[in-house]
């Protein structure tokens, strides 16, 4: 019955044109992959008591609209992403609840804003620890998940639920190249070049440079992901080089859309 449950899930997942999705048991954060590890008020099962597994998703952010960043660009797709997740997330607890489990959905931000975080800048759930557990990546130097086909250019949502499903497995290929590439770009010198979780975000300088972006109307930042070279996309869309490549009609595209819809 779990297998079939599973089943119906990923064709739901399917019929959304959702690209990414894996399920992870609640007892993967109770027995991690590395320490340090999150404390266990961030557990899925500590937020949603009945949590038996938990289904994360993710969707694509497109490199080429990403190359433009940060730029009204760049934000309104992040705002379009998020959007997405929520909306999907959501459907599919419903989808669950009408089967007979409980389940919820977590928003995907689980913020208020850029001010808050640079109070208190920790959300009440980690995706992308979900989305590790859930076998769809590996953590980056950037700090990021990276997975094999976008690399970090990926957002997302998760659902807990009290049914028991078939995890899938951990991703055992270690996708980081160690390029630094992302160490070297970032525009507040928030990132070190040891892995994660030994090198940590400084979460405090990201913040500040993202408060800097959203009053000029172009946050997020993004550069730490547009420059990752992991991720077939860079072969779809003929971008073998990071940062917009040298191909010059890239870079007048990117130089453009700069030049508006901000401050």
């Amino acid at each position: 019955m779990s297998d079939d449950l599973k089943a119906a899930v990923i064709e739901r997942c399917r019929r959304m044109e959702i690209p990414l999705v894996g399920v992870a048991t609640t007892e993967r954060w109770e027995n991690p992959p590395f320490l340090p590890w999150m404390p266990e008020e961030f557990y899925p099962q500590s937020i949603f008591p009945e949590a038996r597994s938990v289904i994360v998703i993710g969707l694509p952010v497109h490199l080429p609209v990403l190359e433009t960043s940060p730029s009204i660009y760049y934000h309104e797709l992040y705002k379009t992403v998020n959007t997405l997740l929520d909306q999907y997330t959501y459907r599919l607890a419903s989808f669950l609840n009408d089967c007979g489990y409980p389940s919820v959905f977590v928003p995907r931000d689980g913020y208020g804003s850029i001010e808050v975080l640079l109070k208190n800048p920790v959300a009440f759930f980690s995706h992308r620890h979900a989305a590790l557990l859930a076998g769809l990546g590996t953590f980056g130097v950037n700090n990021t998940l990276l997975t094999r086909e976008y690399g970090p250019r990926v957002r997302f949502g998760s659902v807990f639920t009290a049914a028991d499903l078939p995890p899938d497995p951990l991703l055992a290929d270690d996708l980081c190249t160690r390029c630094m590439l992302c160490v070297e770009a970032c525009p507040a010198g928030a990132l070190v070049e040891e892995d994660y979780p030994e090198g940590l975000t400084d979460k405090a300088a990201c913040a500040r440079n993202s408060a800097d972006l959203a009053r000029r109307h172009i946050s997020p930042c993004g550069i730490c992901i547009k420059v990752c070279p992991v991720g077939e996309d860079r072969r779809h869309y003929g971008r073998g080089v990071p940062a917009g490549g040298e191909d010059p009609r890239h870079r007048r595209a990117d130089e453009h859309v700069r030049r508006y819809g901000g401050l």
